[in-house]
């Protein structure tokens, strides 16, 4: 006889080991979605921050290209301040801490770019100007040289920058003409103008007087400013034995403002401005 109570229980046990083994594998498979879930959010985030990364460093390339452009702009203002630098020029900025009359200009040391003095008639009514401050000495040395029955004539005193560059190119214009290359024409040029800026013009410091002729040391206003100019205060720039150290050739019209005291003591010891002041 067949026992039905025994099979029913078999049956029964086989369900719940399939419904056991349904358990198993949907949980395996939730650990598995689980496990890929979350694989894939850090897949994006690495991404994210690989791109975060990349964003910086792209961030940083215009930084070092300002920069760049920076030193580059810098540069081309230096060649612009100085456009004769293809002839060997480049003067520093003198120094404009110094007592007005101690200033240095040659072709080394040039004033600062826009630099204009407060200026003065030279001589009441004759329109040539000098800094305000040379002003008066040079007008009580054209009384005192006029009541000697010497006029000293105020030919050039203040000279503005671009007034100054027009005059070195077109002396310039002059060396080439003569068949000189531009670059041996400037060299030759500053010699005889100096470059705009380096002048002692530009200060309103200095005045060419009488003439612009060497002839000039023949006339008896030279011979007078010798004798008499360092007591108001100037002395003559140029001579012809310190063409070497003044790197200009002999001028005696062109007298410098340097203050009693200095001038007198450059003409007993015969020095020029650049030996005094080194």
């Amino acid at each position: 006889m067949i026992n039905f109570k025994k099979i029913l229980c078999a049956i029964l046990a086989v369900c719940l080991i399939f419904a056991l083994s349904g358990c198993v594998i949907k949980g395996n498979e939730e650990v598995k979605n689980t496990t890929k879930a979350s694989s894939q959010r850090n897949t994006i985030t690495t991404t994210e921050a690989t791109t975060t990364t990349s964003t910086t460093v792209t961030s940083a390339t215009p930084t070092a290209t300002t920069t760049k452009k920076k030193v580059t702009t810098t540069t081309a203002t230096t060649v612009y301040r100085y456009p004769y630098a293809y002839a060997g020029f480049n003067p520093t900025e003198t120094d404009m801490s110094v007592k007005f009359n101690k200033i240095l200009l040659n072709r080394d040391h040039a004033l600062p770019d826009g630099y204009v003095p407060k200026l003065a008639e030279a001589v009441k009514g004759s329109g040539v100007k000098l800094d305000y401050r040379v002003a008066p000495y040079y007008q009580k040395m054209y009384d005192a040289a006029l009541a000697d029955g010497i006029t000293l004539e105020p030919i050039s005193g203040y000279r503005s920058f671009e007034r100054q560059k027009r005059n070195f190119e077109n002396e310039i214009k002059l060396y080439e003409n003569k068949g000189f290359n531009k670059k041996d024409a400037t060299v030759k040029a500053s010699q005889v103008v100096l470059l705009p800026g380096t002048s002692e013009h530009n200060a309103g410091l200095a005045m060419d007087i009488c003439s612009l002729s060497v002839d000039f040391e023949n006339t008896k206003e030279f011979a007078w400013l010798q004798a008499h100019a360092h007591e108001y205060g100037f002395i003559m720039r140029y001579p012809k034995d310190k063409t070497e150290i003044t790197k200009i050739t002999y001028e005696p019209w062109h007298y410098r403002f340097v203050g009693v005291d200095i001038a007198t003591e450059l003409k007993q010891s015969g020095m020029v401005l650049e030996e005094y002041l080194s």
